[in-house]
């Protein structure tokens, strides 16, 4: 019994040892007593973020130097002083001055009691850590004032890797056409690998603002645009988002450049508010606007040819102009194509283009496409199409027969009177001989 009872006490006395081993703690050679095992101190943890006091930094896999800041309240009855901390991350984090470097932080100033204060580390960030959640302790050293030694507190917490956001702009067509309404997309896309959230997309600078602003940053003030604002709300990492607007250019930005500020709000993955200015960039080009009238068919010099005219109603000139003809239906009429160079404005431009035939003539109604080939400012190629039927009349055969006819009846003419000249003067000589 007395054994048994020995054995009993044995065991509940190991067991203290057993159950103290079983808790992760940091000993002292690490940052001395357990993180876990917590007293009433002067000190109490609130924050931990990668950033500065002011600003809460978005960071990814790779960063180095980056500032970690820890927030601290001193929540005691008296002041302290000599603040310094040090910090413990997992595996992929170390100091800025060294893998085998203590990250350690000091504070500033003095510490009142009730009010705040920051321990700000320097920290690589490895390739290989994650976007996700992350331990860490912190070990804090300081005085009180009017008291000798130091007293050291210890808190756990968690941190996160957000990633990056990065946000650019680009409109998917970057031409505009003067004395004209265009339908503009914008893309706004994020690039980077965190998320952001309640994007709001507005455009600076327009006529709606322009009694604000004492002088104007662009020229988009000069145009006429009737939606101006757009929530479009979460966009992920390597997505975006497409906002829609009108615009009326007018001709004086003819060949110029639209530069249109915008301005994008937005929540990124701290929950922290960012306002950034973006410009998206439109070369305003020239408006082209051609008709086709006055088709026919016409004989000409025993050829028979399509003509008709081209205007241009626009403020543009239209470049390298080439009119072809294209049979439709059951017309047997060849292509055929004429170089008719510029096409300038408020001028009318003929055409005339012989008609051939794809084996035996066909006379009569004849359905055929005319385009008119062209380029604008910028080289774009641009075709205008144009159906009709025309009417091909045989050619006329008595027009030789005439001719001929004429050639042989004038000489006839003429020597007529010159017989009956020559015979009433010979007739007035016998006269007066007589």
């Amino acid at each position: 019994m007395i054994v048994k009872l020995l054995l009993l006490l044995f065991v509940m006395g190991m067991s203290t040892f057993v159950f103290d081993d079983s808790y992760a703690q940091i000993t002292s050679g690490g940052f001395g007593n357990s993180p876990f095992e917590r007293d009433f101190g002067d000190v109490k943890f609130l924050d931990a973020y990668f950033g500065t006091i002011d600003e809460k930094f978005e960071i990814d896999a790779g960063d180095k130097n980056v500032p970690f800041t820890v927030v601290m309240a001193n929540v005691g009855t008296q002041d302290i002083t000599g603040i310094r901390g040090q910090l413990s991350l997992p595996l992929g984090f170390s100091a800025s001055d060294g893998p085998s470097s203590i990250i350690h932080a000091d504070a500033d100033s003095n510490s009142l009691a009730g009010e705040n204060f920051y321990l700000t580390f320097f920290v690589d960030i490895g390739n290989s850590v994650q976007i996700q959640q992350y331990p860490g302790t912190v070990k804090v050293d300081y005085s009180r004032l009017r008291e000798s030694g130091i007293r050291t507190a210890f808190e756990n917490f968690d941190f996160k890797i957000t990633g990056e956001s990065v946000i650019n702009v680009r409109a998917l067509d970057p031409f505009l056409t003067s004395l004209q309404k265009n339908h503009v997309t914008i893309e706004i896309s994020n690039d980077g690998t965190a998320p952001i959230s309640s994007v709001n997309v507005a455009l600076q600078n327009t006529q709606s603002e322009r009694a604000s602003t004492t002088q104007s940053i662009t020229n988009v003030e000069n145009v006429v645009i009737l939606n101006t604002d757009w929530e479009i709300g979460e966009i992920d990492p390597k997505s975006k988002k497409l906002v829609e607007l009108d615009v009326y250019v007018p001709e004086s930005l003819k060949g110029d450049t639209l530069r249109a500020p915008i301005e994008i709000t937005y929540f990124d993955a701290h929950g922290e508010q960012h306002t950034i200015s973006r410009i998206a960039d439109f070369y305003v080009k020239g408006f082209i606007d051609l008709s086709i009238y006055n088709v026919d068919a016409i004989e000409l010099s025993d050829t028979q040819m399509i003509i008709g005219e081209i205007i241009n109603e626009g403020n543009e000139d239209g470049l390298f102009g080439f009119v072809t003809v294209e049979s439709r239906g059951d017309s047997n009429i060849k292509s055929n194509t004429q170089f008719i160079d510029e096409i300038e404005i408020d001028a009318p431009v003929p055409f005339n283009i012989p008609i051939e035939f794809d084996g035996e003539p066909r006379y009569g109604d004849h359905e055929v496409t005319i385009t008119v080939r062209y380029k604008d400012s910028i080289r774009e190629e641009i075709f205008l199409p144009y159906e009709t039927t025309i009417f091909v009349n045989e050619l006329s055969n008595g027009d030789d027969d005439d001719s001929d006819s004429t050639l042989m009846i004038v000489p006839a003419i003429l020597i007529m009177v010159v017989a009956i000249y020559m015979i009433r003067r010979r007739r007035n000589n016998i006269i007066k001989t007589t």
